[in-house]
Order: C-alpha cells, then structure tokens, then sequence
C-alpha cells in the first residue's frame, strides 16, 4: 500500500525556497545547505496551504458520478466510457480516486503531527478537520479501509483494514479533538498565514468541525436503533444548534490565488470550463436530460446557474441528453446545455466563462442547512422543519447566484409544495426523504458524491430515468459501492478485504439499509 508519496508536500516547500538560491553564499555554508528540501525545513506552514488546495482539488468530484447521478451525460462528440455506461466497473476503476485521497490525507497527517510538534495547535486541528471529511468519504466510497495503522510507516507499509463503523465512531473523537485545540488555543499568526481556506477564522473552523460531527450522524440515521443524542449535544454545546454549524453564506472554500494559466486555474473551471487558450476544457460532457427535465417541469430559476443554454443560445432553451443513449442520438457538443455560470462564472464576450479566479468549494453552505434541515425533520434538533427546508432551499437560489434569491425561492417552494414541505410525510424517513431530494437538486454538477451517498441511504429518486438507457448495462441499479483498488491487491495483498464481481451491488456500507 503506496501512502507515502511525498511529491505533494514538497511542492510548498520548493517554492518557498526557491527564493533562497540566489542568496551570496560563503564558504561556511558547506555543511548545511538552505536550499535543500528536508524533513526539517518541510514545516506544517508550508505542508499545510499544498494539502489544502489538494482537498480543493478532490472536491471537484468524479465525472462518473455526475453521471451515474443524473445531472450530467456525454454529448455525441466523444465515445462514452463503456464501463461509466455499463456500470460494468473493475479493480482498477477506483484506483486513481483511492490513491490520491491517501496521498492528501498523508499530507495532512504530516500537516497535523508537525504542527503540533511546533505549538501550530490550530493548524494541526484544521488538519484533522480536512482528514474527517476525506475519511468519511473513502469509507462511505469503498467501506473498510485502511485507518488505524495508516502512515505508521515505520511499524508497517501494509496496513490492516478497520470496520467503517468503527472508524466513523473514531472520527467523531477526533473532530473533539480539533475542536479542544481550537478552543483552547490562541491562533498564531502563522497559523493565519498558512490558511488559505478559512483564513485563521478559529469559530468558523470549529463551526465546520460540527457540521462534519452532524454529516457522520445524519448518514448513520437509517442504522436500526442508532442514538445521535450524545453526539447531537455535544454539537449544540448548550445554545442553539445552528449557531454551532456553517450557517448561511459560510461555504468552505480554497483559494490560493488561482490565476488563468495552466495548472494555475480554480480546480472544478480547469477541469469543467475553458482553457487558458479559450477552449472548452471538458469537450465530451454536458447536460443530463434527467435533471433538465426536473428543473423545467419545476420552472426552477436554478436552470439557468447550473446550465448555459444550448450552444450558449437561449433561443435553443436547455438541451440535456439521454445517459446510455446510442452516440448517433446524442446532440453534439455544440447543442448541448454547458456548465452554468454558479459553476464557471459568467461568459465574456467570446462566450468563454470567467470564473478562472473562483474560490475552490469544499463544503458549500446550502449541505450543511440542508443536514439541519434533516436532523429537525427527524426530531434531532427542536425546530420548525419546514422552515428549516425553506432555509436550505433558499441557501442553494444565493448560493448559485439567482437574481432576487430570496423571493425567487419562496416563489419555488410555493409553486412546488408537494416536494419542497414535509405536510405529507409520514415517518422520519420520508421527512428526510423530501429533505434529500431537495438536496440533491441544490448539488447539481457541484456534489455528485454527497447526492450518491444519499441515494443510497434514502432512495428519494423513484423516477429511475437516471438509469442508463445501455441495452448491455449489467444492472438496472447504480452500484453501491467502489470496488477495492487494484493497487491494494498488488501491494497490500493479505489484508485487503477480498471480492469477486457483483460485490458492488451487493455488498453494503454499513450504515446502508
């Protein structure tokens, strides 16, 4: 098992010492050269801003979800990724995704053990922030993994798997871990310094530390006889529960100056937007039909944030294609409803987006009201559940950036009550169903992964028209799960959890009904 990759975390610190080559040297600097990377001069504030932009970076999700999801599908341009289509995934088909999240945890790891080595308590305690998201999500991805003996390089480089349930019990002491040394420590100066996500701003920090405390609990809630209450406590500390969670207007997001220059841009406009040169970067991917067709059947303003008309044209309205469908059926890109301007900013005149400079999100706002939302509808948290939806709702129109977002909103919910109020949901589980489901809609194009893994809890999508339309699919049901990395098979052989084709369909997460 390969988690010592140190490539990442030395790329801070090469730039930083870049500065130093020209320095006049003397002939007393032989034994000691300030220029070279060392485990000495590689310090938390240089590990730190890397990592952080690399969970940025992971935040930009999977294509292949945005798909399997129904928000996006490939255009008639390109030949569709057989096994994305199929369903037909291998060993090799998470490889990548579970490789580069054990890299950046690795950093972070060095980020947390060196900053507590040098007093740097409130960066070693972001660490652990970023460390529990990403954890959850290779669970909540792949289920066992490697936790406990991970990094432990010195006692072994192959690692035992850990039962998810019990890593997600220790992530939740270790996000009151953070939350100790957050609170009871001054922020340094340094630590300000080496935020490039929250800035050194401690309270929003810990605010992100109990949402993430509320994610874990709120994708527990279909475990038969799962007790939040001691959790749920701990959260509200003794005031009111959403003043201890990212509120509105409080996304996590990452910026270290991105610039339009290769390498250099915001990660999901890289990725999804145009190149320096003015070339769309993501030239075989567009619309999907299914979320279009909700959004128009709802005269949802958000259409028109998630999507630029097709071909850039509003003359030609918003133009989605069919997931499965033959190539020779599907419009081509220059057809096709592009990614919107709540995604990659607003066109230039050259129909290019602008968004090049965005902030990276990491945790937009909209999930965490959209999680209290759920934990009221439940009966978690004292509140008006409707109200609290509403919230959610209304978060998503500013987030994306609807004009007049708040009317726009009660607008929405007015005209669309059957799925926007909970007046007739019986259970808790349909409460948070309709909770979900807007959810879902609020993520189109941003958290595929998060809308996935509430699928699978929740199985709020009854129109199955996201399902591939491919005749020689292997299942009519999205898969539930990664199967193990290949690279596990190869170098961690005796304890990788072993798997035969079709466990994907069939072998839950725990926290799965």
């Amino acid at each position: 098992m390969k988690h010592i990759n140190k490539q990442s975390i030395f790329i801070a610190a090469l730039l930083a010492l870049i500065g130093f080559a020209s320095c006049k040297k003397t002939w007393l600097d032989v034994n000691q050269d300030p220029n070279r990377v060392t485990d000495a001069n590689v310090t938390a504030e240089l590990i730190f801003p890397a990592a952080a932009n690399e969970v940025g970076q992971a935040a930009v999700g999977s294509t292949s979800l945005q798909e399997w999801m129904g928000y996006w599908a490939p255009n008639g341009g390109f030949v569709p990724q057989q096994n994305v289509i199929s369903y037909n995934i291998d060993y090799t088909f998470g490889d990548g995704l579970f490789q580069n999240r054990y890299n950046i945890l690795f950093d972070l790891h060095q980020a947390e053990v060196k900053g507590l080595a040098n007093g740097n308590v409130d960066l070693a305690a972001a660490s652990i922030i970023l460390s529990v998201k990403l954890f959850q999500e290779v669970v909540d991805l792949y289920g066992d993994v490697p936790y406990s003996q991970t990094f432990q390089v010195d006692k072994t480089t192959t690692p035992i798997y850990d039962p998810s349930q019990g890593i997600y019990n220790s992530l939740q002491a270790r996000l009151d871990t953070a939350i100790t040394y957050l609170t009871n420590n001054a922020p340094t100066n340094s630590f300000s310094a080496a935020d490039i996500i929250n800035h050194g701003d401690v309270s929003k920090w810990i605010k992100f530390a109990n949402t993430l405390k509320l994610r874990l609990l709120i994708r527990q809630s279909e475990v038969s006889g799962f007790d939040p209450s001691s959790e749920i406590a701990k959260i509200q500390n003794g005031g009111n529960f959403i003043d201890h969670i990212l509120g509105a207007g409080e996304s996590i997001t990452v910026n270290p100056g991105y610039v339009n220059d290769v390498n250099k841009q915001s990660p999901f406009y890289g990725a999804h937007g145009w190149t320096p040169s003015g070339v769309q970067s993501d030239q075989a991917t567009d619309a999907n039909n299914y979320i279009i067709t909700i959004l128009s059947n709802t005269s949802d303003p958000r259409i028109g944030r998630f999507f630029y008309p097709g071909g850039f044209d509003i003359s030609n309205g918003y133009v989605g294609n069919i997931f499965g469908d033959p190539i020779g059926t599907l419009a081509q890109a220059n057809q096709s409803s592009y990614f919107g301007p709540a995604l990659v900013g607003e066109l230039n005149a050259n129909l290019v987006g602008t968004g090049y400079s965005k902030n990276q999100f990491i945790f937009p706002s909209y999930e965490s009201l959209f999680l209290y939302a759920e934990a009221v509808a439940r009966g978690w948290v004292a509140g008006n559940a409707d109200a609290a939806l509403a919230a959610a709702i209304t978060e998503s129109f500013v987030w994306t950036g609807v004009p007049d977002a708040t009317n726009a909103a009660s607008a929405y919910i007015t005209a669309n009550a059957s799925i926007t109020t909970l007046g007739a949901a019986n259970t808790a589980s349909d409460k948070a169903r309709i909770v979900a489901y807007q959810k879902y809609i609020a993520n189109t194009g941003i958290d595929p992964q998060e809308s996935f893994f509430d699928l699978n809890r929740l199985h709020y999508l009854t129109d199955n028209s996201y399902i591939s339309t491919l005749p020689t699919k292997i299942s009519n049901t999205l898969p539930l799960r990664y199967l193990y990395a290949q690279s596990e098979y190869t170098t961690n052989s005796a304890n990788v959890p072993k798997e035969v084709a079709g466990d994907e369909f069939t072998k839950k997460i725990f926290w799965q009904p």
